[in-house]
């Protein structure tokens, strides 16, 4: 076994990498960008070492760097995580030439795999069914063109290097073809460093189901069974689970074979995973080989009790598999689900900011918590918004499906946009919790997964005025501990007055709603009378550590947490979270002026085209420029019918958030 590694990645696999290594007694050197000094990966390792700029292609891209940091700190191996250079052949080689180990298969094998385009053409000779589609090495747009309509619309475009759904589209018509094609290969290239893609037939309804499959350098190769990721958005992974629902053995057995068959026919060692898209019939097509370990490892390792981190170091380090497929068995269920830094109500777009509370559920033998960052933390542009995944297992689907719903509810994230209450509201939909799932999930519940905004409930504004009322009393009693005259009946906070009861009023607003709670203390002690809309409430509150609120309203007992940042107070009430804000008595009634539908970055980022012309007459939702942020692309429509004046910004250029982009002019 080795005695010292070097993890050539970032964030939670970084972390996840360096969690198996302690355990095992190996020493662990992180490296890190300059945007990520302060990283946890950093932070946890043994050993760190500085590599480059923020920028991913100056740092986490740039092998040679990479390699050159494990000679000098004396790592024998290197795990490069997934993203980044995990499936590159030529960092592969580039470790092997240094005499580095690399945690993962044979360079011939990332080679063959590495392509989809002679992925498939691999597998088609191995006798593994093939989506339709066009995967050979001719690239022109016409060409490119022709195979659409020959395979007949939809399509899907995707890169034919890496994966995490960049580079990938749909394209329903065909003269949205080239628009489609030229953003997929900008994605591409930007993310990948090769914008070759290739060309299938999108399938309507597919469940995406892919097969963990682990081989060895002694000619041994397992499937460790399925996993479900057919709930998705932008062909990114939300949910993932395993075992995936209403799989048969017989099927089970058959797509096991066929990945153990891919993984061979290209003399595989190591974690691999074969992405096959089922129909409803039960047929399955090859879609895909990933040589790497994925992000959703986490459910395969719940229901088979296994750590595949530690078989990656085993088999890299050329011991056999610990196990036959004999000996291999499910138990119970588990789900993933991704938090993110996005805010769903506005296309998923990726949120920056420091995460200035960060609780997760506590962990436990069924809730497991991955993350690479930690409150105070900042989440940056630079890199993928991924704040953590939320694994749990449960001794069926039923039961993991409630102990997902409980640690959901239990999560409280503040300072940046997230997905924690749409990830709910997607455990919760019936469809769901049925199993009637296909990557079209999303999309099809969309009314469901994206309501109106509720009116603030009356709990929601009263437990926030007695968070403040105890915040209040603390900072009174920490002002009197500090006083000379400590003792003092005017440095007191318990509502004592000479001729009656103390009273306030609080003003709170949610967006445009602004609320008044009136605040009187009862005599004695005896809590606090609230009053909201004229209506009066008996309550009394314990504010905690972690900003945990335990509260009285009527005959009603509660809990809540309230966090406080800044003006604003969060509130976190049954599975919900409600922000709010101080309201200045002298701007009552002012509001966000911001108009609906602002031409400005929605972060910061670079400008990477121009989609129309100075003076050209767009429609509501046309597409004016396109900007890269967070290994992405987000396109800046139009929000009403109207003419583009001018840009402020040429492509290549830096934008910062909520930066002006278009001088745009509505029209009738």
């Amino acid at each position: 076994m080795f005695k010292k590694i070097l993890i050539a990645n970032r964030g939670e696999i970084a972390c996840r990498v360096i969690r198996t290594a302690r355990q095992l007694g190996i020493a662990t050197v992180a490296v890190y960008s300059e945007a990520d000094a302060n990283a946890r990966h950093v932070r946890l390792a043994d050993e760190a070492v500085l590599i480059g700029p923020a920028a991913a292609r100056e740092s986490y891209l740039v092998g040679e760097r990479i390699v050159e940091a494990a000679l000098q700190t004396g790592a024998e191996a290197i795990h490069p995580g997934y993203g980044f250079l995990s499936e590159n052949a030529e960092f592969a080689a580039t470790c092997e030439r240094a005499g580095v180990v690399f945690i993962g298969p044979p360079v011939a094998a990332i080679r063959a795999m590495g392509s989809k385009s002679a992925a498939k053409s691999l597998m088609e000779r191995a006798g593994v069914p093939l989506t339709p589609g066009y995967h050979g090495d001719r690239q022109e747009p016409e060409f490119l063109a022709a195979q659409a309509a020959l395979i007949a619309y939809p399509v899907l475009i995707k890169a034919s290097a890496g994966g995490g759904g960049k580079g990938m589209r749909r394209v329903d018509r065909a003269e949205d073809f080239e628009a489609a094609l030229a953003s997929c290969r900008r994605e591409a290239a930007s993310a990948f460093g090769d914008d070759r893609v290739l060309v299938e037939k999108y399938i309507l309804k597919p469940r995406h189901i892919e097969i963990q499959v682990f081989g060895d350098s002694h000619g041994h190769c397992v499937y460790l069974f399925e996993r479900d990721c057919s709930v998705q958005r932008r062909h990114q992974k939300v949910l993932e689970e395993a075992p995936a629902p209403g799989m048969t053995p017989e099927r089970r057995a058959a797509m096991g074979r066929a990945a153990v068959d891919a993984a061979k026919a290209v003399g595989y060692v190591g974690a691999g995973t074969v992405e096959f898209i089922a129909n409803p019939d039960g047929s399955f097509y090859f879609m895909e080989m990933n040589t790497r370990l994925q992000v959703e490892h986490p459910v395969t390792e719940m229901i088979t009790g296994l750590d595949l981190v530690e078989w990656q170091l085993r088999v890299a380090s050329g011991e056999p598999l610990p196990r036959r497929q004999d000996q291999l068995a499910i138990d119970g269920h588990s789900i993933e689900a991704r938090i993110y830094a996005e805010d769903p109500d506005k296309g998923f777009l990726p949120s920056t900011g420091r995460l200035t509370h960060l609780a997760p559920p506590a962990a436990s033998a069924h809730v497991r918590v991955d993350t690479g960052v930690e409150q105070g933390d900042e989440i940056t542009p630079h890199y993928d918004p991924m704040i953590a995944k939320l694994i749990v297992w449960g001794a069926d689907r039923r039961q993991a499906l409630a102990r997902m719903r409980q640690a959901l509810a239990q999560y409280r994230v503040v300072g940046v946009q997230n997905n924690v209450e749409f990830l709910a509201r997607l455990i919760a939909l019936p469809a769901f919790a049925e199993a009637d799932l296909d990557t079209g999930l999303i999309e099809r519940e969309h009314e469901a997964l994206f309501p109106q905004r509720e009116q603030v409930p009356d709990e929601v504004w009263l437990l926030a005025a007695l968070a403040e009322v105890e915040r209040d009393q603390r900072l009174a009693e920490r002002a009197a501990a500090g006083a000379s005259d400590r003792d003092s009946p005017w440095r007191r906070f318990d509502g004592w007055r000479l001729n009656g009861r103390a009273t306030r009023q609080l003003l709170l607003r949610a967006g445009e709603v602004q609320q008044a709670i009136g605040i009187e203390s009862q005599s004695g002690g005896g809590g606090l009378v609230l009053t909201l809309g004229g209506q009066r409430f008996d309550a009394r509150a314990s504010l905690g550590a972690d900003s945990e609120l335990q509260a009285q309203l009527g005959e009603r007992r509660v809990r809540a947490a309230v966090v406080a940042a800044g003006e604003r107070r969060h509130v976190f009430f049954e599975g919900r979270s409600w922000p709010l804000a101080l309201a200045n008595p002298l701007q009552a009634g002012v509001g966000s002026n911001e108009a609906e539908g602002s031409l400005r970055a929605p972060m910061p980022g670079k400008v990477i085209a121009l989609s129309v012309a100075p003076g050209t007459l767009v429609e509501k939702g046309g597409a004016l420029l396109v900007m890269e942020a967070m290994k992405m692309e987000h396109t800046i429509a139009a929000p009403c019918r109207g003419r583009v004046k001018s840009f402020h910004y040429e492509p290549g250029d830096q934008v910062g958030d909520g930066a002006d982009l278009v001088e745009f002019e509505p029209v009738a």
